[in-house]
């Protein structure tokens, strides 16, 4: 939902600030007072394209801020969309206390060179912009964007309005694309297979001759190897610091002097107990000392065959990995390899049945689909057209054509707004006031978005806008429109620009805009205001816009008979109800 809109240097708008609330909120004003003007701003944060004839002129540029809040993250025709990093709804929303979340996007049109676009004060692409803008608004009118003229946006909505569950159908398909991904994994080419499987074969075969278990086996063979390459060295430097400290007057023997002389004397008792646990360790020391100079033998034989192992570890590594432990991960990877490349033709077997039972399967559930979606089109269709009757276009012929692919995903929606013509795709509409009504229309048919977005589609834009819905009707038709756009707002925010009282009237919430001359006669300038207008004031403006006289007594009587009229709002007609049901 649109909160705050601030425009800045646009057209003649100097600075205004306009703040929104949610139902329908109803903008009027004499032709040309600036009205289309706050649309064409809202525009600019969709991704209209940026006229720099637009900058009011002596002004360097022309700047609109959007404040939006809105229950989940910004989303696109593709799920979510916006930057990854600051200032984008992954990071640049701001949670409220509701939950919700709060977004601001900035367009800044210079008076020369490129626009530049923004979301929470970081830069981000004019294309990225218009994908988060067009997620949270929805402009109807002549040359405006639309999301319900796009065909992935018909056929969601045709989804929606006919209660139509697509869930199995996209489980399938996501199902064979996993089945071709594993088959194309496996390979196609029989030759380029079997000589793929012939070298895997060897490298995992010389691996498994080695047989490798400990990935620091190097380590201890290297410890091993330096022993027996020394080893009468080894054992004559043992057998030397064994006699050093036992044989006559070795170190154990002078520790045990230094003890006896230190037994009677109390004041070097902590000297005793430090010499009595070096003559232990010593005593430990010079029985290793033996054991290794009895234990170590010279072993030729050994020696060599510990030569012969490291060159085989040093080869594996230089193979296949930098370390032990990468070869026997490698060798761990390469078994799996063999293992798929043997079962292949088992497994590319298994596969195509697999994929033949899945897109049996889908064949089975596109049709039901198919067929479930041309009953939804029929009867939606039927009932937008009923509501085109209500809405001053008693003889359109509105339908919803679904096409004979298997799942009949290309929807289309077709109207003919006067007799004597042709259905045509809805985008091809040429009166921009028929175009705004047949998709009021069709809003009230199919109702709020839901919230799981299809595939291709997402959720329904919260804000809606329609100018001139209300071109070339009055009377009766006038207020059907009203009521028609009073019944939306209950679940959307809508923006309605109209010059018809009878419209206005129906409006939770009233902006009137204004234009005046401000300045001395040489230094002029025009500037548009909006203001809310309630109570005695909006009476007059709807005087106003009745008689052209806001001062008229019966003018204002007629106002405020409007008023009263619309004050209780209605409730959606038994066709709106039934169809939604």
């Amino acid at each position: 939902m649109l909160l705050e809109l601030r425009v800045t240097n646009l057209g003649v708008i100097a600075d205004q600030t306009v703040l929104l609330g949610s139902g329908l909120t109803a903008l009027t004003g004499e032709t040309g007072a600036g009205k289309t003007l706050l649309v064409d701003a809202i525009s600019l944060l969709t991704g209209a394209p940026a006229d720099p004839s637009l900058v009011a002129p002596g002004t360097v540029e022309a700047r609109v801020e959007g404040r939006f809040v809105t229950p989940t993250r910004p989303t696109g025709p593709t799920g979510p969309t916006g930057p990854t990093g600051p200032g984008g709804p992954g990071q640049g929303c701001d949670e409220v206390p509701d939950g919700s979340l709060e977004v601001v996007l900035t367009r800044v049109v210079p008076a020369s060179g490129r626009s530049r676009c923004y979301a929470d004060g970081q830069m981000v692409s004019a294309a990225r912009l218009a994908e988060m803008g067009r997620a949270l608004v929805d402009i109807h009118g002549q040359n405006a964007h639309q999301s319900l003229l796009s065909p992935a946006a018909q056929r969601d909505a045709l989804d929606r309005g006919g209660h139509i569950d697509v869930a199995e159908v996209r489980s399938l398909r996501g199902r064979i694309r996993r089945l071709e991904q594993e088959r194309d994994a496996l390979g196609g080419d029989p030759r380029e297979r079997a000589r793929q499987l012939d070298l895997l074969t060897y490298q995992l075969e010389e691996i498994d001759r080695a047989g490798l278990s400990d990935p620091d086996e190097d380590a201890h063979l290297q410890r091993e190897e330096e022993l027996l390459a020394d080893a009468a060295g080894v054992t004559d430097a043992a057998r030397a610091a064994w006699a050093a400290l036992t044989g006559d007057g070795g170190a154990i023997d002078s520790l045990g002097l230094a003890l006896s002389t230190t037994a009677a004397r109390r004041p070097l008792e902590a000297l005793r107990d430090r010499l009595s646990g070096l003559q232990d360790e010593l005593s430990e020391v010079a029985g290793e000392a033996r054991r290794m100079a009895e234990s170590v033998e010279s072993d030729p034989g050994r020696l060599a065959a510990i030569g012969e192992r490291r060159r085989v570890l040093t080869e594996l590594r230089r193979k296949y990995g930098g370390s032990l432990a990468e070869v026997l991960s490698y060798g761990a990877v390469l078994r799996h390899q063999v293992e798929q490349l043997a079962s292949h033709d088992r497994r590319a077997a298994e596969l195509d049945a697999e994929l033949a039972r899945a897109r049996a399967e889908l064949g089975e559930a596109s049709t039901r689909l198919r067929d479930e979606r041309r009953r939804a089109a029929s009867r939606l269709g039927a009932a937008v057209e009923k509501e085109l009757r209500a809405l001053a276009m008693p003889r359109a012929r509105f339908s919803i054509e679904v096409g004979d692919d298997d799942a009949g995903e290309n929807v289309t929606w077709m109207l003919a707004a006067n007799p004597g013509q042709p259905r045509l795709p809805l985008a091809r509409v040429a009166s921009g006031g028929e175009l705004s009504r047949a998709m009021l229309a069709a809003r009230l048919v199919v109702g709020p978005a839901t919230a799981q977005p299809s595939e291709q589609g997402g959720d329904d834009p919260e804000t809606l806008i329609f100018d001139e819905v209300d071109a070339g009707i009055g009377g009766e038709a006038a207020v059907a429109v009203g009521q028609a756009l009073a019944a939306l707002g209950a679940g959307h925010q809508v923006l309605v620009v109209t010059h018809l009282a009878q419209v206005a009237a129906f409006a939770t919430s009233h902006l009137a805009v204004t234009k005046d001359v401000i300045g001395s006669s040489r230094a002029a300038r025009t500037v548009a205001t909006a203001r809310a207008v309630a109570g005695e004031e909006r009476v007059v403006e709807l005087a106003r816009m009745l008689s052209g006289r806001p001062d008229s007594a019966s003018a204002r009587q007629h106002a405020a008979e409007l008023l009263a009229g619309a004050a209780p709002r209605p409730q959606p007609s038994p066709t709106r109800a039934r169809v939604r049901r």
